[in-house]
């Protein structure tokens, strides 16, 4: 996620970092090639490459802009619904250590407990994000806390889930033993219902992209409305018929791209969801809600890209 104060007027015309023109350059050259070839074979031999009425260019052009406008507002409901269920999941993490506080009263055995089922919550947590962006894993700050070390996750598919059956296992016999009342089993074992809620809806989002046909519509339209867009100004524009194509194709590639961005919140890319930086978070709160002293800083931006 790109974050960064805003730039100056300047600074608009020159920021590479956060922009998707590295992500489109080939397309702005070939758009702009292609008008230069269509203007000065227009100009030589306008017999064979004649000039088309601009009217259906400017029809199609607002078509595409509504078209384009649905699918971004679509990927980007994706993209702040994965933000908001990684916020909820900070919520109740934060909830579950302040629950726990139960555990304190019972001994110094029921004091061990509570600090193992806060580790095993931090290991879901980075266990979650390891599984939903495995191309690049989020460590913890301490070895103690990788879910990845656990002997008993070696085998397991879904390690997130198999952390929570752990936890869910270790209430169930906290309660048979007398240590937690059946009220505050209820509560606690709701909290890890709810954390099993968002890895199942981030696990949605993840696995359920944009209708390939919807993409690929917008994809065919976008590329020809862009190569055509020459033949429908090069009398009126003449030799400024290459600016504005590629003024036109920054307008339409750029929103197709920065789109295909959104759509994988969990992805890699710079606009993509911070999960370690999330991650770090829960992990600050609960090592405090354990009254551990050697708390890690939270992650900070690197060349205003938060991971």
């Amino acid at each position: 996620m790109i974050v960064r104060p805003s730039p100056t007027f300047l600074q608009l015309f020159y920021i590479m970092r956060g922009s998707v023109v590295p992500k489109i350059f080939p397309q702005l050259g070939i758009t702009a090639a292609f008008a230069t070839v269509v203007v000065l074979l227009h100009g030589r031999y306008p017999a064979f490459v004649p000039s088309i009425a601009g009217v259906p260019f400017a029809l199609l052009g607002i078509a595409l802009s509504v078209f384009l406008g649905f699918r971004n507002n679509a990927c980007y409901d994706r993209w702040w619904e994965a933000r908001k269920q990684w916020g909820e999941m900070i919520a109740v993490c934060r909830n579950f250590g302040r629950q726990t506080l139960v555990l304190d009263g019972g001994g110094k055995e029921t004091k061990v407990v509570r600090h193992e089922l806060l580790v095993s919550v931090i290991q879901f947590v980075y266990a979650l994000a390891i599984h939903l962006r495995p191309d690049r894993p989020s460590a913890p700050s301490r070895p103690e806390l990788d879910p990845c070390l656990r002997g008993d996750l070696s085998d397991a598919v879904n390690r997130p889930d198999a952390i929570l059956r752990h936890i869910s296992t270790r209430l169930a016999s906290l309660n048979r033993e007398g240590a937690v009342s059946d009220i505050m089993f209820q509560t606690l074992d709701r909290s890890v219902s709810q954390l099993g809620g968002i890895q199942a809806a981030c696990e949605r989002i993840r696995g359920t992209p944009l209708p390939f046909a919807y993409s690929l519509l917008l994809h065919r339209t976008a590329h020809l409305f862009c190569f055509l867009f020459p033949l429908g100004f090069a009398d009126t524009l003449g030799w400024l018929t290459p600016f504005c194509s590629v003024l036109v194709a920054y307008t339409f590639f750029g929103l197709d791209a920065l789109g295909e961005e959104l759509e994988s919140p969990f992805g890699s890319t710079q606009h993509a969801v911070p999960l370690s930086a999330l991650a770090r978070t829960i992990e600050i709160g609960l090592l405090e809600a354990m009254d551990e002293k050697n708390v890690p800083p939270a992650l900070q931006p690197i060349e205003f890209v938060l991971m």
